[in-house]
Formats: structure tokens, sequence, C-alpha cells
């Protein structure tokens, strides 16, 4: 498993119950993980926590904001810096597992050679954007909500990177990547980190399980001659990573040399020394690797 040591800002406090407790920045919040099926005893920090998101047993949830008084704040990770907001759906605006990803994109675009242009599929308040952006990459960002772009474009102001050469886009992701392929527009490097569920452009309802393969297939037909690297991230617990590296070595692999790799990601737990599972993560990479 690879972790997210590195952050100086966020730390994952304990875990226990269904939930884990975090501190964010000066801010500490309990919020649900499915991934912690342990009851371990729960010390006092639990009950100081600023807030804690109740799940609703008809659906949703809602926070009790115990002694939060405000509704966004910062925090940073290196040279980037992100908005933290509570949601309706116990997100933050930020999954701080990703940044070993980010600095895995950082070093292949540093040690390039070239400018590259990358593709962020689902690319949310814009982590991954920031991190290729703050490497030197050329960057088109893409997410089918307003918001959550506009969320990034704050987070790259914040970041001192409103100049960096993005393309902020609100659209479907599969018929951007049609288009942009239309158009003869190639990519250096693509990330992607879709939902486990979703609905298309036409209200649908769509599983990553059954759709992520024809996804990762039609987005290796944007790749450019030479490209750097594929990363392909998910959360649904029915993609191991042994499987999306299977996905991305018959459809990438087979059109460029390279090597495949994958794993679980986590992040560390204070309390146990042990690290909380996160997500899975494949990634193509082109020589030199």
């Amino acid at each position: 498993m690879r972790a997210s040591t590195e952050w100086k800002d966020f730390a994952v406090i304990d875990t226990s119950g269904g939930e884990k407790l975090e501190r964010w920045g000066d801010v500490t919040l309990i919020r649900p993980d499915p991934q912690v099926i342990w009851n371990t005893p729960k010390g006092p920090e639990w009950r100081s926590a600023d807030a804690r998101y109740n799940r609703s047993s008809s659906g949703g949830g809602s926070w009790d904001a115990r002694s939060l008084r405000r509704d966004e704040w910062e925090i940073s990770y290196g040279d980037l810096r992100f908005h933290i907001r509570p949601t309706g759906f116990k997100h933050t605006g930020l999954f701080p597992e990703q940044a070993v990803n980010w600095d895995l994109m950082r070093g292949i675009i540093e040690k390039a050679g070239r400018q590259l242009n990358i593709l962020n599929l689902f690319a949310y308040t814009g982590g991954a954007t920031l991190a290729c952006a703050a490497a030197g990459a050329k960057i088109c960002h893409v997410d089918a909500s307003k918001g959550m772009v506009q969320w990034a474009r704050d987070n790259a102001a914040l970041s001192g990177l409103s100049e960096k050469p993005i393309r902020w886009i609100v659209d479907d992701c599969k018929k951007f990547v049609e288009r942009e392929i239309r158009r003869g527009v190639r990519y250096d490097g693509i990330v992607m980190d879709p939902p486990s569920y979703g609905r298309g452009p036409g209200g649908e309802v769509w599983k990553l399980e059954d759709c992520v393969f024809d996804l990762v297939g039609l987005c290796a037909g944007a790749l450019s001659d030479r490209p750097a690297f594929f990363l392909l991230n998910s959360y649904t617990t029915g993609l191991s990573p042994s499987v999306m590296a299977y996905i991305l070595s018959v459809t990438v692999g087979r059109r460029f040399d390279g090597r495949v790799t994958a794993d679980e990601i986590g992040l560390p737990v204070e309390k146990t020394g042990l690290t909380l599972p996160c997500g899975s993560t494949a990634v193509w990479q082109g020589e030199p690797f």
C-alpha cells in the first residue's frame, strides 16, 4: 500500500465503529468510513471534535456542528492550498489520500524534459490539476459540476496558479473525450477518478464496474504518440488494484511500451500507527520510469 505520509495540515487521528476522526488544519471532524469495520475504544479526543457527520436512515445525512463556527477554512499541502468546506454529502472538497498520486505525477512531469499536456477527468476540486500545473504541465480540467469546477478555480487562485495554462471545462467527461478525439487533440498524460455511481447526460444511471473498461479504452485514443502516464483511481470496492491494472494493460499497455503498477492507497492513523485503506490506483507509465 502507498500511503500519503507528507501531510502537515491533515491527519487521521483515530478510526473506530464505522467512523474516522480527522484533523483538517485546526478543525477536527468525525466522518463515516465504510472501511472501518472494527470497534476499538474511542478516547476523549472523539468527544471534543468540532463537528460530526451523521448518516440518515432515509439516505444522506447532516452535520452536527458542535463547536464548529465557520463554513470554510484553508489547508496546505506543500505549495498547494485548498478551501475546505463540509458538504451535505459528508465530503470536505478534498481527498487527502490522493496526495501520494499528486507527488507521483509531479515527479513524472518534472523529469519529462518537455512540457506535458495533461487531461484530468472527473477532476473535482482540482487537487491533481494543481499538482500537475505546479510541476509545469498544461492541464485540461474536466468535471460535469459547474460548482466543483469553480471550487477548483478558487483553489488554483489560492495556490497562486491562476496564470498557469489550465483549461477549465464543465462537461460530461465521456462526451468531452469523444469530441477531443474528433478534433485531433491529444494528451501526454491522463488522470481519471470516476465516481462509483453516476448519471449520464440523459439522466441514465451507470455503475463504474460496467463502464470503466470502455471508458479507459476510449481515453487511450486521446493519448499522444509519446504519452508519459495514465493514472486510474477508484473507490469502488469491486475494482481491485489487479483488475484496474489488467484494464490498463489491455488498453494503454497494448498500444504503448511501458509498465503498469497498481496498489491500494491509504492514510496513516496516528493512534495506531497503521494505515487506513482509502481506494486503489493503477498507473501505466511510459519509458523512462
